[in-house]
């Protein structure tokens, strides 16, 4: 993991501004208490959501972060991405104005330096959220610095001794990095450093085809890079259904992204000032030609340097292990987000964090696995989905009845020219409770939510069908959704008696 100094980049206001936020340069860890109610490891999403929730309800809680307080969501996540992308989206907007009335003879420009002092603005705004300051208010005793266990209750940082009763461990993951010859050597972004970018690569290569490479992917091509993606896989969103990855796939070419896949990569090497990767494609030799490579081929959990097996705490590649209550092996230790989960989310993590707080603390029997977790990838468009994926269902059989509608029967999406997409949802035959959704479409994030909450309620589909929409809106297709079931449950023999029925009342 690099410094603070050299992710904060560049030195201006607005990263001053979120440093003095986030990790302030001058600040004095304070006096330890004798003992804490609650130590929490990391100040990412759920180290904050498990510190705030404990300081709140009175405990004794002591929030400790190696870095920087917001964790990777705030700092090199959802936060920055989010403000590129939608600079990105402004920008594809100007170019396509002419569909919607523009004049295509003027040729509209993008300043990407003030794209990203944009980003680095806004970043720093919400920073304050997240704040030393913020959390010392609520009465958090935050310690930076790097901290380790030594006993099954005690932790340690700078010769500081932190006593508990209760811990959890929130100190998240970073980006993995392939060992491919030659791509140190050569330099490369991640996610962590992307974001300190102040002028626009002319040609970027993309290194993995998951949410975060096409999300970077699609933006860097809309604001001017061209760019290339190379994923060993065979398409691209690998775990989302093949109808999804074949749409954006189509919507990347026609923006002019190169899709290279089952690409296995032999080495990198620098040409001429340029980075240059080798890969082969069955039998062929081929080669691509970039300014700067973007790793995003997986996370790895924070594991090194906690000295875990001094506390008893078991883990493994994967993270932190945990049972289904987020209870460690150490029974007073637990663990909450990317270190133990397999759901890599800001929202589950705060979820997760919700659930160990009130587990550790209060006796609860919360059980991760009752939670309903959607995800987003934010592309455009967006993909939305909750629960149980296409594969999975068909696994199930007839047990599962699937209704996918396109957007293109839908008429905001055709008003708004956005009719690429569709929602599909996945019901069980029997009880008619939804087992998963997707939603492919340009506001699909913002669709999903009523989703999740039908399916956290056990409510039948055809539940949905009463549901009053404002006209028109996307998120009609949802009723739609529940209008399919309802005429699913019209058998033949049923509509041949109605129909003798109304012949009857005629």
């Amino acid at each position: 993991m690099g410094s603070i100094n050299t992710l904060l980049a560049p030195d201006d206001l607005y990263n001053r501004e979120l440093l003095q936020n986030a990790h302030p340069p001058a600040w004095i860890n304070p006096q330890p208490h004798e003992v804490y109610n609650l130590v929490v490891l990391g100040a990412g999403t759920a180290g904050l959501v498990a510190a705030a929730g404990a300081a709140t309800l009175g405990a004794r809680v002591a929030l400790v972060e190696e870095r920087l307080m917001g964790g990777d969501c705030l700092n090199f996540g959802c936060v920055p991405s989010k403000a590129v992308i939608r600079a990105s989206r402004a920008a594809y907007a100007l170019r396509e104005a002419c569909e919607y009335g523009g004049n295509p003879a003027v040729e509209a420009g993008f300043d990407f330096p003030k794209a990203m002092e944009r980003m680095r603005r806004l970043r720093a705004e919400i920073s304050s959220h997240d704040s030393v300051q913020r959390f010392t208010s609520l009465g958090v005793k935050v310690f930076l610095g790097t901290a380790r266990f030594t006993s099954r209750n005690m932790v340690e940082l700078d010769g500081i001794r932190l006593k508990f009763k209760k811990a959890i461990i929130a100190t998240g993951g970073r980006p993995a990095h392939p060992n491919i010859p030659g791509l140190a050597e050569a330099g490369f972004l991640t996610n962590e450093t992307v974001f300190s970018l102040t002028e626009l690569p002319p040609r970027l290569i993309v290194l993995g085809a998951g949410p975060v490479g096409c999300e970077l992917a699609q933006a860097f091509q809309r604001l001017g890079s061209q760019v290339t993606i190379l994923t060993r896989g065979s398409r691209i969103l690998p775990r989302e259904g093949p109808d999804v990855s074949s749409l954006l796939t189509e919507r990347f070419e026609h923006e002019g992204i190169r899709l290279v896949v089952e690409a296995n990569i032999r080495r990198v090497e620098r040409e001429d000032g340029d980075t240059v990767i080798h890969f082969t494609r069955g039998t062929s030799a081929e080669k691509v030609v970039g300014t700067e490579i973007l790793v995003s081929v997986g996370r790895v959990p924070n594991t090194e340097g906690l000295d875990l097996e001094a506390a008893g705490v078991e883990y493994d590649a994967k993270g932190v292990r945990v049972d289904d209550r987020l209870r460690t092996t150490n029974p007073n230790i637990y663990a909450a987000g990317d270190i133990c989960s397999p759901f890599k989310f800001t929202h589950a993590a705060e979820a997760m964090a919700r659930m160990a707080l009130q587990n550790a603390l209060f006796f609860g029997r919360k059980k991760a696995s009752s939670l309903v977790i959607p995800w987003t990838t934010y592309t455009d468009p967006e993909v939305a989905h909750v629960g149980l994926t296409e594969q999975e269902a068909r696994k199930r059989g007839p047990q599962a009845k699937t209704f996918t509608l396109p957007f293109t029967d839908l008429d905001r999406a055709i008003l708004d020219g956005e009719t690429e997409g569709f929602a599909r949802v996945h019901m069980d035959a029997k009880t008619k409770r939804i087992l998963g959704a997707t939603l492919v479409g340009s506001h699909a994030g913002e669709s999903i939510g009523e989703l999740v909450l039908a399916m956290d309620q056990g409510l039948r589909l055809d539940a949905l069908s009463g549901v009053i929409h404002p006209y028109p809106t996307q998120a009609e297709v949802i009723k739609r959704l529940g209008d399919a079931s309802m005429r699913s449950r019209l058998k033949p023999w049923m509509r041949r008696m109605l129909e003798r029925f109304f012949r009857y009342r005629r």
